[in-house]
């Protein structure tokens, strides 16, 4: 199977986007699937929020160390499909590349829960995907 790119992108770079990201790589790595995720955003945060890291550490994955990082161009290039928080960054700096637009998706900042619970469920049918081929 090819390698799969998926560029998360939402606001701040800082929650939804992360979680996806990273939940999507230990998932990718689990399955042996030569899948990898990024994450950033138009305005990306100074850092991640003291919420994220801590609903992000009770389930095994230390985001603390991680700077949210500026989308640009360069970062999208690589991406063979971006997935995109209610945000336009992704479209407006890759047009034509295949986006999903998973705009429904809760706020962190109001129940990280819910928001992680929509957020993996999202990213559970993207790895099924990929690894069907």
């Amino acid at each position: 199977m090819t390698p799969q790119n998926v560029a998360f992108v939402c606001l701040h770079g800082s929650a939804k986007s992360l979680i996806a990201a990273e939940y999507f790589n230990r998932l990718a790595r689990e399955k042996s699937l030569a899948a990898r995720a990024t994450t950033s955003g138009p305005e990306p945060d100074p850092e991640v929020p003291p919420n994220v890291i801590e609903g992000m550490q009770s389930r095994g994955i230390d985001v603390a160390a991680y700077k949210p990082a500026l989308v640009n161009a360069d970062r999208l290039k690589q991406a063979d499909l971006i997935v995109s928080f209610a945000c336009d960054a992704g479209r407006n700096l890759a047009p034509g590349k295949t986006e999903e637009r998973w705009d429904d998706c809760p706020a962190v900042s109001d129940d990280f829960d819910i928001a992680w619970d929509f957020i993996t469920k999202r990213v559970d049918g993207l790895i099924a995907r990929i690894a069907a081929g």
